[in-house]
């Protein structure tokens, strides 16, 4: 399966770009992340839990980043096992664009799954990876982004953690 996007982030394309390359903002943005560790160069390990219409499982798997041109453009590839779930693959080739506002990302994502989850279908396979997608890119503009000013002071603490840690 495909999908594309975009997403506006009010913030420089260089803090975007690093953002990606974090270990704290993938954990914090990848959903049902329990565990990521690694590098940009040397790759990450990753624990993640999720549930898949009837099937719930923990994927244990590795993203790579490749095709890195700084700060414009980097390709996100990934693969996970969950026993008798199955497995997930994907890539996502993610562009970054100056724009007056601050950074437009650009994602283009193919996904494929294995095991019981394909059994699924994919009306139910489709519509979860789509949601995953959307939930990290959101994640990931709410991290950068920081608190908004309607926020309330217990969220915006936390969405505000990035901005402390690049300053």
């Amino acid at each position: 399966m495909k999908m594309t996007g975009e997403r506006e982030i009010a913030a420089p394309r260089e803090t975007v770009w690093a953002a990606l390359l974090s270990e704290e903002v993938l954990k914090e943005c990848v959903p049902g992340a329990q565990e990521v560790s690694g590098t940009p160069e040397e790759g990450f390990d990753a624990v993640v839990t999720q549930k898949v219409g009837p099937v719930k499982a923990t994927f244990k798997g590795r993203v790579l980043l490749t095709d890195m041109v700084a700060p414009e453009s980097l390709t996100l590839s990934g693969e996970g096992k969950g026993g008798a779930a199955g497995f997930a693959k994907g890539e996502a080739d993610v562009t970054l664009e100056e724009t007056e506002g601050g950074t437009r990302l650009v994602y283009d994502v193919e996904a494929k799954v294995g095991g019981k989850l394909a059994q699924l279908g994919s009306r139910i396979v489709d519509g979860f990876a789509k949601k995953m997608a959307d939930q990290f890119f959101s994640r990931l503009e709410e991290v950068i982004e920081g608190p908004k000013p309607d926020d309330e002071e217990e969220v915006a603490e936390k969405k505000g953690w990035l901005k402390k840690l690049i300053s």
